[in-house]
């Protein structure tokens, strides 16, 4: 790789360290106290039963407690509120979507039956946990 590209590269990867580092705070605050709000409602849905490569480059399990999520970082860890019947599960995020309208959510086969639905549900979400990201190595 030629030296002004991995200089490029290791920039950019210390600008994300730096959004992130920034961002923790506002992402984590509301998970450290016990009668926090949820930190994003609405529709979720459920994996298909096929297995297949995530956008982390993981396998899909119907086995996994697993999901989906359009913008969170992957390996972030959440729990999931289902509002219809009080039923949690907390669930770690390998993949992007879903791409379907209104819906916030694509939970793996055994975390919808822990939530205790099969098709669509209301939940809310509460971010647990985010990935740890290592140090930046420069080459």
């Amino acid at each position: 790789m030629h030296g002004s590209a991995l200089g490029k590269r290791a920039a950019i990867a210390r600008l994300h360290l730096i959004a992130l580092a920034l961002l923790q705070p506002i992402l984590l605050e509301p998970a450290q106290t016990a009668d926090a709000k949820p930190d994003e409602c609405g529709l979720a849905s459920v994996y298909s039963t096929l297995s297949e490569e995530t956008a982390s480059g993981e396998d899909t399990s119907a086995k996994n407690l697993t999901a989906a999520h359009r913008s969170l970082p992957f390996g972030t860890m959440v729990q999931v509120d289902n509002q219809e019947n009080g039923r949690s599960a907390v669930v770690r995020i390998t993949d992007r979507g879903p791409f379907a309208s209104g819906r916030i959510i694509d939970l793996s086969q055994i975390a919808a039956q822990k939530l205790g639905f099969s098709d669509l549900t209301q939940v809310c979400l509460k971010i647990l946990a985010l990935p740890e990201i290592g140090p930046v190595e420069e080459n």
